[in-house]
């Protein structure tokens, strides 16, 4: 069988089809990147058909046990792109050829998708297939739950009379043993079992949102020595704010975007787009259960459950957590909660950098200081023939950088070298590298930003939080500085404005890729008076260059409103 033929394939075709919004733009991209590997694009990675014909064969071999049919006609089309794209997508590599391509799989998907059968389909196959000696291990918060995998691999088993022989597997209390590999599968709790000490060939964490990172990463860890490895992380979303699947989520997104280099994880995210998070669209649009409920597109049955649960959520509040999260994955607590500005959109602003474009201008300086351990930054814009022009740098504690750069998934070298990032004081920021950043220094001949860029600096706004010492010697250096109150009547304003020129291409800045990050990271918040402003709180990882702009385009926008009339935001 080619690959075009195969039923993942066909898929994938079908899912990134430009008039089709049953499927979230997230599994749009990553079917996007696997089909670029699939028709040979890729330099790095190659769809191995021998793998996929032997894959197919022993699905022949296997009989769905609720269906009763070969699991191959049983099987899901969202199934058939997951067990293709982590089984079958080899690295490209002359020293060894059989090495599986992605490391990590990650699906986000509902409640009622099948997806603990599917992983134990994977899971056969691995035993099948993986090379002798091998050892699998599932984790979740506890054993009854971990179990539930071990239950669906003995089901399969069991109805599929080639696999049943007790010469092929072996069924026992605590685990599954393959007799023709010699490999081994085991259940483990997070609540009873140590994950340590363990060497994991491939592990699978099960309802990831209800454990933290431990068990998963002490499954990476025992990783590290092989080359053929595989980790599959699959939830639903949870309603608490701490758990391993957001981390998992956030850094799948930022893969997908671009913003991560990280192309060996392969990601379904079904969850619903941005657009259907905000005034209540879950309780009206339909598409909010076809993206986040795969089986529910081909099952009509299927569908019509969740619409029935759905009329219950909206009637009884009790019943809505439960729904939004395990049916619509949406985290209910984070309802009224936005993407500020989609990636995509930010970077068609992008432009190179161009020192001469400065020289003249009048500028605008908003400073985000957070606290003295965490972030901060400087963003410096002007407004040209209609255009907003945005320059903006950050500052961490040079100690902490390496802590920061995993704890975030971001690479701050990379950041530093690229000039948009500085590292300074040890520990904590130190205000005085960014004050000097700003004035620069004549008894040490350190250049300010208008001797630097030839600007005149006219106003410099800051939030009053942890800002008062720096800007009293700003103010001493001769800077006009303007407290920015951090409320939403205040920062509405410069927020909507900033959204409406980048949609309209009118928003300007120098390659930056922590701004781009920040950007990925930044989710509104509307108060009653349906003000939107940049929540910090609800915010997905850091967003201080996001905010410093907003406070230096307060500047800007307050000075050409009483200048000219028409460069505000629309009024509502």
């Amino acid at each position: 069988m080619e690959v075009k033929e195969s039923k993942a394939y066909k898929y994938a075709e079908w899912c990134i089809v430009e008039p089709n919004r049953k499927v979230p733009r997230y599994v749009k991209k990553q079917a996007k990147e696997w089909l670029d590997i699939a028709d040979g694009k890729s330099n790095e990675a190659y769809v191995d058909e021998k793998e996929l014909n032997k894959i197919n064969k022993l699905l022949k071999l296997m009989v769905h046990p609720d269906l009763m049919c070969p699991m191959d006609e049983g099987l899901e089309d969202y199934a058939w792109l997951l067990i293709v794209a982590t089984l079958c997508t080899k690295l490209k590599n002359d020293e060894n050829k059989d090495i599986r391509y992605y490391i990590t799989a990650v699906l986000e998907i509902s409640r009622k998708n099948f997806k603990t059968f599917n992983s134990a389909v994977i899971f056969i196959l691995l035993l099948l297939t993986d090379k002798p000696f091998s050892r699998f291990f599932s984790v979740a918060p506890d054993l009854k739950l971990s179990s539930e995998l071990k239950i669906a691999i003995r089901k399969i088993i069991k109805v599929s009379p080639l696999l049943a022989e007790e010469d092929v597997f072996k069924v026992l209390r605590s685990e599954i043993r393959c007799l023709l590999t010699d490999s081994e599968y085991v259940p483990l709790a997070y609540s009873e079992d140590r994950m340590d000490g363990k060497l994991a060939n491939a592990f699978l964490a099960d309802e990831a949102g209800a454990m933290d990172s431990y068990p998963i990463e002490a499954m990476r860890s025992s990783q590290i020595t092989l080359f053929n490895k595989l980790g599959i992380i699959i939830s639903t979303q949870y309603p608490n704010d701490n758990n391993a699947m957001i981390d998992e989520i956030d850094i799948s997104k930022k893969t997908l975007d671009g913003l991560i280099d990280n192309r060996r994880r392969f990601a379904l995210l079904y969850e619903p787009d941005d657009e259907f998070l905000v005034e209540d669209k879950w309780q009206t649009e339909d598409l909010v259960i076809y993206q986040s409920n795969p089986v529910a597109v081909a099952h009509d049955y299927i569908f019509q459950a969740i619409k029935d649960m759905r009329i219950m959520a909206i009637l009884y509040e009790n019943k809505r957590e439960n729904y939004l999260c395990k049916h619509n994955n949406i985290k209910y607590k984070g309802l009224g909660v936005e993407g500020y500005i989609e990636i995509t959109k930010v970077r068609e602003c992008k432009i190179k950098e161009d020192l001469s474009f400065w020289e003249g201008k009048r500028v605008y300086l908003g400073l985000d200081l957070s606290q003295t351990d965490d972030n901060t930054s400087v963003a410096m814009v002007t407004e040209h023939e209609g255009k907003i022009y945005v320059k903006v740098w950050g500052f961490i504690p040079s100690d902490k950088k390496d802590y920061k750069s995993k704890r975030e998934n971001v690479d701050y070298n990379k950041l530093i070298k690229q000039g948009v990032c500085f590292e300074c004081g040890d520990e904590v920021i130190d205000y005085g590298f960014v004050e000097t950043f700003i004035t620069g220094d004549n008894e040490h001949d350190l250049k300010g930003l208008e001797e630097e860029y030839g600007v005149e600096i006219t106003q410099i706004g800051y939030d009053r939080y942890n800002a008062i010492s720096t800007v009293q010697k700003l103010e001493a250096a001769g800077y006009e500085c303007v407290e920015i109150k951090q409320h939403s009547s205040v920062l509405h304003m410069p927020t909507k404005l900033i959204k409406e020129h980048i949609l309209s291409k009118n928003f300007c800045y120098d390659e930056n890729l922590m701004l781009e990050i920040n950007f990925q990271n930044a989710r509104c918040t509307e108060d009653t008076n349906l003000n939107k402003y940049v929540n910090k709180k609800k915010s997905a990882g850091k967003v201080d260059m996001v905010v410093s702009t907003i406070n230096a385009v307060y500047l800007l926008q307050q000075d050409m409103l009483f200048g000219e009339d028409d460069f505000g935001a629309q009024v509502i």
